[in-house]
């Protein structure tokens, strides 16, 4: 059963169960991205953040595309593009969709282009549809990828991969990003609502605590060297079993005030 909850139009914000499903609601614009929709985003994403009924997001894009990136009309009016993206990151917008407590699965399909793809990489995974299309144009328009591109993708494709697409501005499609693990699996345009969904109430079964731990350690990780990786890994397993032997008392203290042992009866 889905819950809606009211948000500004630009982005559409609803809870099947414990999946929040997030949409750019853009769909004359391809999505393309403008201050009404960095501030709509970044109050969904606080919802996600705050309630801890949700366990998994979805991020999707109404109409022909995901997103096609910052709306030049109106980013582009700034006085230069060091403003621009001042005006664009005054909220940490995507600092936090990267740092949410939850498993993200940004689901694509159409022109998934600039921004739209940094804000795909910066999602734990995606899916695409069979008619996606990839690019980062920036560097054709005298600027760099600015939505934490050009460290997600090198991250996630490794350092040739993510230069060719940063540096070359060159389409693939859907396959060529599988191909390279920029997504995680392609279906159909058909599947993909069902698809994403099915994968986010598989997520959704963790712990949202045991999700959060998970996504420290291994994004975490990454800045760091391997040996203290693997020293983060160790504490947040260490903090993990802490937390699950601390509930596991909890329930035993819970049955005994539901069940008090008679006098004279044996422990267990």
């Amino acid at each position: 059963m889905s819950e809606s909850v009211d948000r500004p139009d630009a982005v559409l914000y609803e809870k099947r169960g414990a999946v929040a499903w997030v949409t750019l609601n853009r769909p004359d614009q391809l999505n393309a991205y403008n201050v009404a929709m960095r501030d709509a985003l970044f109050g969904a994403l606080s919802a996600v953040h705050d309630d801890l009924e949700v366990r998994a997001m979805v991020l999707t894009g109404a109409g022909p595309a995901f997103s096609t990136g910052g709306d030049l009309r109106e980013f582009g009016t700034a006085p230069s593009p060091v403003v621009a993206r001042w005006v664009r990151f005054r909220r940490d917008v995507w600092g936090r969709l990267k740092a949410l407590p939850v498993a993200t699965i940004a689901a694509v399909h159409g022109f998934t282009v600039g921004g739209g793809l940094e804000m795909a990489l910066l999602c734990d995974i995606a899916i695409a549809a069979e008619d996606t299309r990839i690019c980062l144009p920036e560097t054709g328009v005298g600027m760099i990828p600015g939505v934490a591109g050009t460290q997600t993708a090198s991250r996630r494709l490794g350092l040739g991969r993510a230069l060719d697409l940063a540096v070359s501005g060159r389409w693939i499609d859907a396959q060529d990003a599988l191909l390279i693990g920029l997504v995680a699996e392609v279906v159909s345009v058909a599947k993909l609502e069902s698809r994403a969904l099915e994968v986010a109430r598989n997520f959704a079964q963790l712990p949202r605590e045991n999700a959060a731990l998970v996504k420290l350690a291994v994004w975490g990780g990454l800045e760091l060297p391997l040996g203290e990786g693997l020293s983060l890994e160790r504490r947040l397993a260490y903090r993990l079993s802490m937390l699950s032997d601390h509930e596991h008392r909890h329930d035993r203290g819970t049955r005994g005030l539901r069940h008090p042992r008679k006098p004279g009866a044996p422990r267990r």
